[in-house]
């Protein structure tokens, strides 16, 4: 059985980002060639997120996320966001990404692979969101980038 992901919006930006090369080719370099060995999803909030830029880069995003299973956004996941929100492991206005990683831990999905530093793939938010899921009953799934994920 494949171990799951979930892509985070930052991810597939990176794909076609061409000011910063070595996210991008690392990114392309995984996405291309080791993605396959997971069951990767992604969500109606990535696709809404991505849906806001401009082109021509909209479309090109779009495009490599439209063959992937979504994963359901409920209301168990808007109340575990919340929960993330009201103990301070995340700030309001990060909502989305308190989503992000609730839509990961609801589903049980194994990796969120993100390049999102600052508000998610940070290790002493990682803590906080295991104890919080640990106490709340919840899966805490890893948070990788796909630096992490690319073979040797």
């Amino acid at each position: 059985m494949k171990l799951s992901l979930y892509l985070e919006t930052s991810v597939v930006g990176a794909y076609l980002d061409n000011g910063e090369p070595f996210r991008r080719d690392l990114t392309i370099r995984w996405w291309e060639h080791e993605m396959k060995e997971y069951d990767a999803y992604s969500s109606q909030l990535v696709e809404r997120e991505l849906d806001r830029l401009a082109e021509p880069h909209r479309s090109g995003y779009l495009n490599l996320i439209k063959n992937l299973p979504r994963l359901e956004l409920n209301e168990e996941v808007a109340i575990l966001a919340e929960g993330y929100i009201s103990r301070g492991i995340f700030h309001r206005k990060y909502l989305a990404d308190a989503v992000h990683v609730a839509l990961a831990s609801f589903h049980k999905i194994d990796y969120i692979v993100t390049w999102n530093f600052g508000h998610i793939a940070n290790v002493r938010k990682q803590a906080r969101l295991r104890i919080f899921n640990t106490a709340a009953g919840f899966f805490s799934p890893v948070i990788i980038t796909p630096e992490f994920l690319v073979h040797s």
